[in-house]
């Protein structure tokens, strides 16, 4: 994929993807760090390793071999950083999140936390693969793995995520 200059984060994708994270924004750290889910005390690397997504854990800098893998990466705010709360009210593109998702098809887009699924299903949403669809991919949402989202995060729902891969 042709990678757009003003991203923060290049967008980590690729035809025949059994899976994509999704996530709102990258954080302070992650676009000073050019890597994915970069702040320490953020759980996703260590819960995509805990339930055997990846097969050892990946420092964030690592970020690209997630494709050996079947696996990529990309946010619906690409050009500013930071927590949900300090994002501009304009600051996600869904045009672009939905026309990369139609072009590649994953199997399955996992939002990184409700707040990225709602803002793109434009609803409230529960944990877990939702009814709806992007194109041919199915949607699933995670906890928050963010350090800010302690008191939500639970492994469980991941581990749901990992047995839903062994189904698609």
């Amino acid at each position: 994929m042709k990678k757009d200059a003003s991203y923060l984060v290049p967008d980590l994708l690729a035809p025949n993807l059994k899976l994509v994270f999704c996530g709102t924004a990258p954080s302070t750290a992650s676009a000073k760090a050019v890597a994915y889910y970069a702040k320490s005390g953020n759980r996703f690397w260590p819960s995509l390793h805990e339930v055997r997504i990846t097969p050892h854990r990946f420092a964030p800098k690592d970020y690209p071999q997630l494709l050996t893998l079947g696996v990529g990466l990309t946010d619906l705010c690409k050009v500013h950083a930071g927590t949900d709360a300090q994002l501009p009210a304009d600051a996600f593109d869904a045009s672009s999140f939905k026309a990369k998702m139609l072009r590649y098809q994953p199997r399955i887009i996992a939002f990184t936390s409700k707040n990225a699924a709602q803002i793109w299903l434009g609803r409230p949403v529960e944990y877990g693969l939702q009814k709806d669809r992007l194109g041919q991919s199915r949607l699933f949402v995670l906890t928050s793995p963010s350090g800010l989202a302690t008191r939500f995060f639970d492994i469980e729902i991941w581990r749901t995520l990992a047995q839903q891969l062994n189904k698609v």
